[in-house]
């Protein structure tokens, strides 16, 4: 971080490593840190974290190969779309790590990584989740020491576990391609779930798995399929149901594209399908974004199977993972009332899939 802070200055951005070390932990403090403040100033309801990302992770008599298959987009407002990096770090102790990431992040934040340990990785966050402890390690600094240090589910899940904040509280889905073995690790603040198999799928999609975290430290309804990770959460199960065996990189990309709408029965694109497009929206599919048309859904795309990962790397696609133009202009001649985002909207052209590889 003292590095990211002497580059960007020398390159006329004046910063410091204070503001370096508040940037990295943006999503723990505005998301996670400030909810619990906000409460102590003012009694009323916490705001709703976002709800962002739509994964899955199989492996065994599910996948084409017997070996791990993972696919990941990162749901997030249209206006604060900014990871589109892909780093390659070879750090002088511990594992080579090609992830996606921010500009000035030390971690991923998506997330998604590979490791020269045969680690691939992913998550989603736990929505309407409530906790946070100021005095534990936040989750920017474990989730990296974890993916350059461990070299296996078991330390990576460990360095997670250990001082564990409740920031970010995140559902982790971690594979070994060595192994061919699949975890999730659902990291509360108060409790923790953990899953492991080497023949089945683990899936993320807000909505807490374990019943302590749903029951006592969110407050999401698990039935309500109105809402979009309930929908989605449903979604999983169908089409790992549907594609058992069959599974691979080809059909992740399908995946995480998918528009078909659990709620509705029938192929729609919006905020309740795994490809979210809370833009075509007239009715809120839940807490987040929580208005008509909200400006926000899947702006990126992740795929690999075991081949990739032994040779460290993963497809990715930048913009919908289905493929869809998003156009500022346009959306916001059809619903002025977001004519704040006027300046900041970006316009997010098709894009395809591109591969990227360690060391090139």
């Amino acid at each position: 971080m003292d590095g990211i802070a002497e580059g960007a200055t020398a390159a006329g951005v004046n910063t410091s490593r204070a503001e370096i070390i508040a940037y990295n932990a943006i999503i723990e403090l505005g998301g996670y840190w400030w909810p619990t403040e906000l409460k102590k100033i003012k009694d009323g309801p916490t705001p709703p974290v976002k709800e962002s990302c739509s994964s899955f992770i199989a492996t065994g008599s599910w996948t084409r190969d017997g070996n791990v298959v993972i696919g990941h987009n990162t749901m997030s407002g249209y206006a604060d779309v900014f990871p589109n990096v892909v780093a390659d770090i070879q750090p002088s102790k511990g594992h080579r790590i090609l992830w996606q990431t921010c500009p000035g992040w030390i971690h991923s934040g998506m997330d998604f990584f590979v490791t020269d340990a045969g680690l691939v990785g992913s998550e989603t966050t736990i929505g309407g989740f409530e906790g946070f402890e100021t005095n534990a390690v936040p989750e920017f600094v474990r989730m990296r020491r974890a993916t350059q240090d461990a070299g296996s589910i078991d330390d990576w899940c460990g360095i997670m576990r250990r001082s564990n904040n409740g920031g970010y509280a995140n559902a982790w889905l971690i594979g070994d391609v060595h192994s061919k073995e699949i975890a999730r690790l659902e990291l509360g603040l108060k409790y923790v779930g953990f899953e492991r198999t080497r023949d089945g799928t683990f899936d993320g999609s807000n909505i807490a798995e374990d019943a302590q975290i749903l029951r006592y430290e969110t407050s999401a309804n698990e039935t309500d399929i109105r809402v979009s990770s309930v929908a989605r959460r449903v979604r999983w199960k169908q089409l790992m149901t549907q594609n058992r065996g069959k599974i691979d990189a080809r059909l992740a990309k399908a995946f995480e594209a998918d528009h078909y709408d659990s709620f509705l029965q029938k192929t729609r694109p919006g905020g309740r399908s795994l490809c979210g497009h809370f833009e075509l929206d007239a009715e809120p599919a839940g807490p987040w974004p929580g208005v008509p048309f909200g400006c926000a859904g899947t702006v990126d795309a992740k795929v690999a199977d075991a081949a990739m990962v032994q040779a460290m790397s993963f497809s990715g696609r930048w913009g919908s993972a289905c493929g869809r133009a998003f156009d500022s202009r346009r959306f916001l001649s059809a619903h002025p009332q977001f004519n704040w985002m006027e300046g900041l909207l970006k316009d997010r052209p098709s894009q395809p899939w591109a591969d990227f590889r360690a060391g090139e």
